[in-house]
């Protein structure tokens, strides 16, 4: 006999997508999906009374061999840790005891973390016999983490420590590369995308340089925290660098250091970025805004990992990885003398292209949507966005790429007193590119018809629809998202007309 012990929460049993009006099932029916218990006990408080009474009825209508339990805990305050132990207290150990011979589950995704944590600290600590589930939102399931998995509290597979001459060598352990990709936000399956993925994941655990070129916004050095995670010094610092920000003579003092006294207003000593960075990662951004002179001193710390701070005789090593990154044509530079041809061929061991928006539309949905949830963990009431909006989307051409999408979705959220937005609830400020269906919009005037305008609109793209399909009307159906019968519906009244 399996029993089930859980908390209710506010995803539960159903919660909005961020698609239109879309609903999708709360952690404890995503659990239910994926196995059966005999008997679950919802544990309610006076904040989730709704909530409770809609869960014990959805589980009733969808899993008629489970018998529902609910059971109350009196909570003022749903992050009192002492009030949640006192709860759960009154009613675990007579369940335990009723049901002495069955196996225990305990589901930790419903319910505030402060009731997740106690849920943890009772059974790692045996007052529960009972098994940990998880489920993970749908955002972060993927092939090697499915949507319900279980927390081994025994694990102990941490990489093994040793000692020696007073330093702490870590040995080796392998990286999850999704993991990595989720955690850090990285979101895209375009071939492009995942092309310039691997590679990084490719060229990380080597101590080569890389060179990520990309246009402004496509998420450089995103990409170059990737990359560190992946390396084989993740623990180390990641310094990122934004060259074009620095004034010219204050290069050299910020990447490598100076001394006390070495120049006027050096009235302490400084530590630069290569020094912050050593064991790590030193990101440098807008690479080819460096002047010359900074060119040839990084040239010497490729070449012998030498630093010499200025006013200081003697250089010191370092031991740093360098990420480059650029949204310029560096080779053009090279020819109008304005990048040393040497440095450019020692930091362009691994070059990795950032592909633009434009260049993988397919993603652009899933990143508006990415973007929308981590902005409705900031919103009092979450927002969507319905399919006329995200159509929208994945049509501008988006000059400024990932960033310049967050920029429009947080403004248009922010501004929109709609919980659904729609396409012409965008507030897409610059102008509206070729690839913008709205750009071809007539304005109203005296005498305009919005019916005939409608009507004309939907005669020419199934016209365009047809012609792209050379007349299949199914496949052109399908282009156009509505059924093959409307598309011969038109098709005879055009006969009829004629």
């Amino acid at each position: 006999m399996d029993v089930l012990l859980t908390f209710t929460g506010f995803h539960d049993p159903y919660f909005k997508g961020l698609v239109d009006q879309e609903e999708q099932p709360g952690p404890i029916l995503s659990l239910l999906s994926t196995r059966s218990f005999d008997h679950i006990f919802l544990f309610d408080t006076p904040s989730t009374q709704r909530v409770t009474e809609e869960t014990e009825d959805a589980i009733s209508r969808l899993h008629l061999d489970s018998e529902v339990h609910v059971l109350e805990i009196n909570l003022s305050d749903p992050t009192n840790y002492q009030e949640i132990f006192k709860g759960l207290r009154v009613h675990i150990h007579s369940i335990i005891e009723g049901f002495s011979s069955a196996r225990f589950f305990v589901a930790v995704a419903s319910g505030t973390p402060h009731m997740h944590a106690c849920w943890v600290l009772l059974t790692a600590s045996g007052e529960i016999p009972a098994r940990i589930l998880h489920v993970r939102p749908p955002r972060f399931v993927t092939k090697e983490h499915p949507l319900v998995s279980e927390v081994d509290l025994s694990y102990r597979d941490f990489p093994t420590v040793r000692f020696q001459d007073r330093s702490i060598t870590v040995e080796e352990s392998e990286v999850d590369v999704n993991s990595v990709r989720v955690q850090l936000g990285i979101v895209g399956d375009h071939s492009a995308m995942q092309r310039s993925l691997e590679m990084g994941a490719m060229l990380a655990p080597s101590q080569a340089p890389i060179l990520i070129l990309g246009e402004t916004g496509t998420g450089k050095e995103l990409f170059a925290r990737y990359i560190h995670r992946l390396s084989r010094r993740p623990q180390g610092a990641f310094v990122p660098v934004n060259c074009a920000a620095i004034p010219e003579d204050l290069v050299e003092s910020l990447l490598f250091g100076h001394k006390k006294g070495a120049f006027t207003g050096a009235v302490n000593d400084q530590v630069g970025k290569f020094d912050t960075a050593d064991k790590g990662t030193l990101f440098l951004d807008e690479l080819g805004e460096l002047p010359l002179l900074a060119q040839a001193k990084l040239l010497r710390v490729l070449q012998d990992g030498l630093v010499e701070p200025i006013g200081q005789a003697r250089a010191h090593k370092v031991d740093v990885r360098i990420v480059g990154a650029t949204n310029r044509d560096l080779r053009k530079l090279v020819r109008q003398g304005k990048f040393r041809e040497d440095l450019f061929y020692r930091l362009n061991v691994g070059e990795i292209k950032l592909p633009p928006l434009r260049e993988r539309r397919s993603d652009i949905p899933k990143l508006a949507l990415h973007i929308l949830d981590r902005l409705n963990s900031s919103l009092r009431r979450p927002k969507r966005l319905s399919t006329g909006a995200l159509s929208r989307l994945q049509s501008h051409n988006w000059a400024g790429n990932v960033r310049d999408l967050e920029n429009v979705i947080e403004r248009s959220v922010r501004l929109c007193r709609q919980d659904v937005l729609d396409a012409n609830d965008l507030l897409i400020t610059e102008p509206v590119t070729y690839a913008d269906p709205l750009d071809v919009l007539p304005y109203p005037y005296e005498g305009f018809s919005l019916d005939e305008f409608l009507g004309s609109a939907r005669k020419q793209m199934l016209l365009r629809a047809l012609e792209a399909a050379n007349g299949n009307q199914s496949q052109a159906a399908r282009m156009l998202g509505i059924t093959p019968q409307a598309v011969h519906k038109f098709l005879q009244q055009s006969k009829s007309k004629a």
